[in-house]
């Protein structure tokens, strides 16, 4: 008797985890889009074709950054941008990121939010990483957003690199967590949109605190080597 005869269903064969879909027709906003890692992505997503609008507090500061980036940028208020957009970026500084994400609760809801927020505190050791009460920024902007699907990814970029026009490709992995595998697909594939960029999934929210703890160690490295390092995930 075969497996078919005896009732059981066979198992449906596994998922490519390099099967992503086709995000170049989603919208992309960026909240923070004024600031240097904000700046950079949305210079980066643009020139690789992707629709992108950048938000601030001030729409006259994003809409003059935007003409600065070129490539069909736009610029917009925050809410303005999170309203427009199919996927927000929040790269706001870590001080106003839950007041920012407060006041953006009912633009965001239902939008797939991408957390790149790096909490770090500054002396004259260095860089240092601090823990948030939820346990990550990620998590933070997940109980700010629970109508949101809330990701994190692209912690470890160079905004140097991201913003300088004479660099071709970006060699790098973009670490992506999230709770849901449709969404951290999305990201994914929204990070292989930049030439030498690849997203690679890392895990669930609950495993954002190192990842984002991890840039503390990277500014080390840049200092010490003079560097802009980014990082390479082995064997996958």
């Amino acid at each position: 008797m075969t497996s078919t005869d005896s009732g059981s269903t066979p198992k449906p064969p596994a998922k490519d985890p390099w099967d992503l879909p086709d995000v170049s027709g989603l919208v992309v906003g960026v909240l923070g889009g004024t600031g240097d890692q904000g700046r950079g992505l949305a210079y980066r997503l643009a020139r690789a074709g992707q629709k992108v609008i950048i938000g601030s507090r001030v729409a006259e500061r994003a809409e003059a950054a935007a003409a600065e980036l070129g490539n069909g940028v736009e610029g917009a208020a925050n809410a303005d941008c999170a309203l427009r957009s199919d996927v927000v970026i929040v790269a706001v500084p870590w001080e106003g990121h839950a007041k920012t994400l407060e006041s953006l609760k009912e633009e965001l809801a239902g939008k797939l939010v991408v957390d790149c927020v790096n909490p770090l505190g500054f002396d004259k050791k260095g860089a240092y990483a601090l823990t948030p009460e939820e346990g990550s920024a990620a998590e933070q902007a997940a109980a700010l957003l629970p109508e949101s699907r809330v990701t994190a990814a692209f912690h470890h970029l160079s905004a140097v690199l991201l913003q300088d026009p004479s660099v071709e490709q970006i060699d790098t992995d973009v670490m992506v967590l999230g709770e849901v595998r449709a969404d951290t697909d999305l990201v994914q594939a929204l990070a292989g949109r930049i030439p030498g960029m690849r997203g690679v999934f890392a895990g669930r929210l609950r495993n954002a605190h190192q990842v984002e703890s991890l840039v503390a160690n990277l500014i080390s490295v840049n200092r010490r080597y003079k560097a802009h390092a980014g990082l390479r995930v082995t064997d996958v």
